[in-house]
């Protein structure tokens, strides 16, 4: 069901309830005031028959025992007939015997209860029924100090006709209302909806032209201006990713041009090999498997920087002190003539363990490259914060900005093996999971490299 639709079809509901409900308690309101009416008058006309005949029927003694003699006649003038507008009374005695009020046979119906009334001498109450046809209102109340009780009834004729014509008249609105709310309701939503379509209308060009600069007017009701911007943040983001990994690709093809030239040129050279000297020959292939493990290691930096800053789905708590430490037994493997001074904080965080793992390795392999012979690396980690200092011949003031790009390489690293990758995947590491990376040149001489890994697990 269309949102157009369901805004017809709750405003057409909640018309109708409020309808129905009105309508109904108004017809309960106004069968309660014509009953309450009637009630008043049946005793009214009881309380004047009981005046007018305290004791037994006129022109009839009773034995003492609630009984009428044998072939008492009332002398009470005639009673109208049952249903009339007057009323119509009959007397229950106690044994059971009923004489009419108009000496006629009895027409109202004598239950249990109406000779429970009786024979307890008080009480009374209302109940309908329907004699000969004709709808009336029957009270039954019993006659003060006699073992008998009055039934005086009233026609509902003019009660129920009241009743019907407002039941009538009462569905006639209910079902006017409820029309008119379903157009109304209709043109609302219509005119409510109109604003969405016209937004719908300017997205649906706007993602068709993604590679255009083009952007929501935010203007409007508040509620559209809201939705233009959120709209709008999200083509920025979109926009930026796509020039992300445009770039990424640009670069990626770039730097991976020369080593494969490299390579393509030494294969030619090493298909011809049997013309060199068996020096040169294992220089060759040297150079081959070296340009080769380069270009491995670009791919991978590629692959690792292609999977962004989103985290990772296998995440566990990591030491992240026992980390550092096996990085920095790994660099002193393949630099032994290094010096490294550690002190190392018991951390513990929650991410990748490869990224973190690969983010560690090229903090301090970046320090042990720049650093010079038999130098010293000073790596720090307290507050879940890394820092590692060597004291090689630190940053220029240009770079700076420009340390954590990707394929980005100073002047001076251009000489040295490296992609320019390794330090864009530490931040990428850092920043998949809140943390944060910064580069300084250390007081004294040397680079210094700061990375957080993000919020610190429960130990």
């Amino acid at each position: 069901m269309s949102l157009r639709r369901r805004i017809t079809a709750a405003a057409t509901l909640a018309v109708a309830a409020v309808a129905v409900t009105v309508g109904v308690a108004g017809y309960l309101s106004t069968r309660a005031h014509l009953i309450g009416e009637l009630h008043q008058e049946l005793r009214s006309r009881a309380d004047a028959y009981l005046q007018t005949n305290p004791g037994q029927p006129s022109g009839a003694q009773g034995n003492g025992n609630g009984q009428p003699p044998p072939g008492a006649r009332s002398a009470v003038p005639p009673a109208p007939p049952l249903g009339g507008a007057p009323g119509y009374f009959q007397v229950v005695y106690s044994n059971g015997s009923v004489q009419a009020g108009n000496g006629g046979p009895p027409e109202l119906p004598v239950s249990r209860q109406v000779l429970q009334v009786a024979r307890s001498g008080h009480g009374g109450f209302f109940e309908s029924a329907r004699v000969h046809g004709i709808h009336v209102e029957v009270l039954t109340v019993a006659a003060p100090g006699t073992m008998r009780a009055i039934e005086v009834d009233l026609p509902l004729t003019s009660v129920d006709a009241a009743l019907h014509g407002l039941l009538v008249t009462d569905s006639i609105l209910v079902g006017a209302g409820i029309l008119l709310a379903g157009l109304l309701g209709a043109l609302i939503a219509r005119a409510a909806l109109a604003p969405i379509e016209r937004f719908s209308e300017r997205t649906e060009q706007v993602t068709s032209r993604l590679a255009s600069p083009h952007r929501l007017e935010q203007s409007g009701a508040a509620e559209l201006r809201r939705l233009a911007t959120s709209f709008n943040q999200t083509l920025d983001a979109l926009e930026r990713s796509v020039h992300a990994q445009r770039n990424l690709i640009a670069d990626a093809s770039h730097e991976l041009r020369t080593p494969m030239a490299a390579l393509r040129s030494n294969i030619q050279i090493f298909l011809e090999a049997d013309r060199l000297p068996a020096q040169e020959q294992a220089e060759l292939q040297q150079a081959i498997l070296a340009e080769l493990d380069e270009l491995t290691q670009l791919v991978a930096d590629v692959l690792d920087l292609a999977r962004g800053t989103g985290p990772s789905d296998h995440v566990e708590p990591i030491e992240l002190d026992a980390v550092v430490r096996d990085a920095v037994v790994r660099t002193q493997r393949r630099a032994p003539t290094l010096m490294f001074e550690t002190i190392l904080e018991p951390t513990v965080i929650e991410n990748a363990p490869e990224r973190v793992a690969r983010a560690v390795s090229n903090v301090i392999d970046n320090a042990s490259k720049w650093s010079p012979p038999d130098g010293q690396i000073e790596i720090r980690l307290k507050d879940g914060v890394l820092s590692v200092r060597d004291h090689g011949p630190g940053f220029n003031e240009a770079d700076l900005p420009h340390v954590f790009d990707r394929f980005y390489r100073a002047d001076d690293a251009r000489r040295l093996p490296g992609s320019g990758l390794g330090l864009s995947i530490v931040r990428q590491a850092a920043e998949a999971y809140g943390g944060s990376v910064d580069a300084a040149n250390a007081p004294g001489g040397g680079a210094v490299l700061r990375v957080a890994f993000g919020s610190r697990s429960a130990a």
